[in-house]
């Protein structure tokens, strides 16, 4: 039996008890707002030029940069998925109208146009895990990197004069600070990282539900 699917897209949702779809790019935007805020005021206390003066390395500064660009980029993808989400409910044209088509024609591999949906809605997202996880590991690199420069100050000391010592102990902080600050660093920004990517799978796969509820009475005309 052969189903009109551009029939069935531009249907109207009358007497539909789904719940509305979340705001997510306004989320993004909230968050993204207290992000500005709170780097002022990191700004204002001196913070920033603590953590850039502080690590010799440039571990820092890589980390704050691989962060600033996988928020932005979280936030083209949330503003993406909103559309896709509001297109579905709809029952306008986008990834769940392709979802529908493909099933209409009923595809011999049944899960092909699942698969589809799926790598449309969830792919990217493994791409930018990457990238969070990227920030763990520099912090983990400036990690050994400070130790390893601690090491090397102190196999330098040839006598110990108690006249120098506090000389001695500012020279062995550098290596420690650049230790402790590109970790925090990186633990910080794999966090604040990982919220929003949690967020925009969350949201992914309430997308695919709302594709796969509709789907369903697709395959059950097709069957009838």
């Amino acid at each position: 039996m052969s189903l009109d699917v551009t029939s069935m897209l531009s249907v109207r949702r009358s007497g539909s008890t789904a719940a509305p779809a979340e705001p997510l790019w306004f989320e993004w935007l909230a968050l993204v707002g207290l992000f500005v805020f709170a780097g002022w005021l990191l700004g204002v206390r001196g913070v920033w030029s603590l953590l850039l003066n502080s690590d010799p390395t440039g571990i820092t500064f890589v980390i704050i940069i691989v962060f600033t660009v996988a928020t932005l980029w979280s936030g083209m993808r949330a503003r993406e998925l909103t559309r896709e989400r509001n297109a579905a409910e709809a029952r306008l044209p986008g990834w769940a109208a392709s979802y529908w088509s493909a099933l209409g024609v009923a595809p011999r591999d049944e899960s092909a146009p699942l698969d589809l949906l799926l790598e449309r809605t969830h792919g990217p997202h493994a791409t930018a895990w990457w990238v969070n996880a990227i920030q763990l590991k520099l912090g983990l690199l400036g990690k050994v990197i400070g130790f390893s420069i601690l090491a090397l100050q102190i196999g330098q000391i040839q006598n110990f004069d108690p006249a120098q010592a506090q000389d001695l102990l500012k020279s062995l902080t550098t290596g420690l600070g650049v230790a402790l600050l590109t970790t925090m660093v990186g633990l910080v920004g794999n966090i604040l990282l990982g919220v929003q990517l949690t967020r925009l799978d969350r949201y992914a796969d309430e997308l695919v539900a709302v594709a796969q509820q509709h789907g369903l009475s697709i395959r059950q005309r097709g069957e009838g």
